[in-house]
């Protein structure tokens, strides 16, 4: 069993930046592969991005390719989503997940927290 919980969450204008963070907690929470999503309103859930148990790969959704970094720290149980140049198309609520392989798939993943909502305001 693995328990997520999402942090880093606000409103910002466009242009900021901000920083998200999962905390994992459960015996193998490092040994999994973790994902990112984001839900707007009467929007269907959307992949942001993954990265390996290791860290060693990552994967991107082009919409946030090149702005969004996700990194981990397995010494912590923790996954960070960095968030540049934020616009106002990324308000949503952001979802972390786990999952044994990286995956673009939100069906894949096992493991879900309840979310954190960031507002991005033009």
């Amino acid at each position: 069993q693995v328990q997520l919980v999402e942090s880093g969450g606000g409103l910002v204008q466009a242009g900021a930046s901000l920083r998200l963070s999962c905390a994992a907690s459960g015996r193998t929470a490092s040994s999994y592969a973790m994902g990112w999503f984001r839900q707007a309103p009467e929007k269907d859930n959307e992949f942001v991005a993954a990265i390996s148990w290791s860290g060693g790969n990552t994967y991107y959704a082009d919409s946030v390719k090149g702005r969004f970094t996700i990194s981990r720290d397995n010494a912590k149980n923790t996954v960070y989503l960095q968030m540049n140049s934020l616009k106002p198309e990324d308000t949503a609520v952001y979802y972390c997940a786990a999952s044994p392989l990286p995956s673009v798939v939100a069906g894949v993943y096992d493991y879900w927290g309840q979310g954190t909502q960031v507002t991005v305001s033009s």
